[in-house]
């Protein structure tokens, strides 16, 4: 008997009647079902190397794959770090471990080396979990999945109820996950997380299968497994937000110079870079340029809450910025790798504008029929880049070579061949 059967099974965890629905989603006619208490109960947090070495053991003899979640403190917290790991598999049951107070989970990592993981959302949960040691070697994202499959609505908690018929209270997502000792409340939603995980699994991996599309499924998944770890950010500065109304390379030395103050004072103090200054606050002092505290201090985001020293800090890269050489005051823009930006193709080369044009509509079209996110099919970025520079010979084996050397899995240089051979053609 699976989770979600057994969970249909227990009375005690229903406020409405009955079990879980056909895999092809929740019926019409039934209710779905709150889910109010994991089965096992809530597990104790795992926080010494004894206690973890039993969840190693037990994980290690535990069956089939296993569910994986992590909670993170984005907005209170510098980094992406993990500050609690939720495991569920067929034999070991929940686990919740805490990771500041066990920092290296290569040791489970290395017990699961070889088992199916299975996320939701793997692309968020990943880096923070290669920083404590574990790294998957093979993945099913049932987030992912759902996109291929066509569901409109991907959240967990929306694929749990449309496909399994039961409700995740989901109040806790957004919550400070560095808090110690962690609520239990908090611990039941994390347990809850991966309840229904491995089942969710079970059901999509049918669902496409049914749709013919398991296979490429399993492709992106593949890639998402076997991909590096993301190259730092170049420049991140400019992913302030409001960056559009700094027009002025002065400016725009003071954005990055608050910026990088921020960032420092950030990571020192272990804060959300949004606590210490707000990007409005940033923006708000280049624009206005101010020669000294008392201009500062009058601008919004820099008020009476802000101390004498801390408005000395930011008046300091601002002063920097002002006194930079017009040499060193930074470009407008970074410098583009690839296609111009799409609006610009008309003028620059009013064919590829065409070619563009046609190559969208006809990308649109197809991923429409596959009933699939225009995006899952194949990146907006790969089509601008094949339309901008197609191959001098345009043919299914010169476009498809040119997908696939832009990264382009398999079943997505099979789909969209034809189609953009056609657009290019026109």
């Amino acid at each position: 008997m699976t989770d979600a059967q057994e969970t249909a099974a227990d009375v005690s965890l229903r406020t409405t009647g009955g079990g879980p629905p056909d895999d092809g989603g929740s019926s019409g006619a039934e209710a779905p079902i709150p889910l109010l208490e994991p089965r096992e109960g809530i597990p104790p947090v795992i926080a010494d190397e004894a206690a973890l070495a039993e969840v190693i053991a037990a994980f290690a003899a535990g069956t089939g794959p296993v569910a994986v979640d992590a909670e993170r403190a984005s907005g209170y917290r510098y980094g992406q770090r993990a500050y609690l790991v939720q495991l569920r598999r067929a034999g070991a049951g929940t686990a919740l471990i805490d990771p500041v107070a066990c920092p290296d989970l290569s040791g489970l990592g290395e017990a699961l080396s070889g088992v199916e993981w299975v996320l939701h959302a793997a692309t968020q949960d990943l880096p923070c979990l290669r920083e404590i040691g574990m790294i998957p070697s093979r993945l099913f994202d049932t987030e992912l999945a759902g996109r291929i499959a066509g569901f409109p609505r991907v959240g967990l908690g929306a694929m749990v109820e449309g496909v399994l018929g039961f409700v995740l209270e989901k109040g806790h997502s957004a919550v400070d996950w560095s808090t110690r000792p962690l609520p239990e409340p908090w611990l039941r939603y994390a347990a809850l997380d991966v309840e229904l995980l491995v089942d969710l699994r079970d059901a999509l991996e049918k669902e496409l299968d049914r749709q013919g599309k398991l296979e490429w499924a399993l492709q992106e998944f593949d890639a998402i497994a076997s991909a590096p770890p993301a190259e730092p950010r170049k420049d991140p500065w400019r992913r302030t937000s409001g960056m559009h109304k700094v027009r002025r390379r002065r400016q725009l030395a003071v954005v990055k110079e608050l910026w990088e103050a921020r960032d420092r004072i950030a990571q020192r103090r272990d804060v959300s870079p949004g606590k210490v200054l707000s990007d409005a606050a940033i923006v708000e002092a280049a624009l206005a340029l101010p020669v000294n505290v008392h201009a500062l201090a009058a601008l919004n985001g820099f008020g009476h809450r802000t101390g004498r020293r801390q408005l000395e800090q930011w008046q300091a890269a601002v002063d920097r910025a002002r006194g930079l050489a017009e040499v060193q005051l930074p470009q407008p823009g970074q410098p583009v790798t690839g296609p111009p930006p799409p609006r610009a193709w008309a003028d620059k080369d009013p064919a590829a504008a065409a070619r563009l044009s046609a190559a969208r509509a006809a990308v649109s079209a197809l991923a429409e029929s596959l009933n699939m996110p225009q995006e899952n099919l194949i990146t907006p970025d790969t089509v601008r880049r094949v339309c901008w520079e197609p191959p001098s010979v345009v043919s299914a084996e010169s476009v498809g070579a040119a997908l696939a050397g832009l990264g382009a899995r398999a079943w997505q240089v099979e789909q969209v061949t034809p189609v953009l051979v056609a657009a290019l053609s026109a």
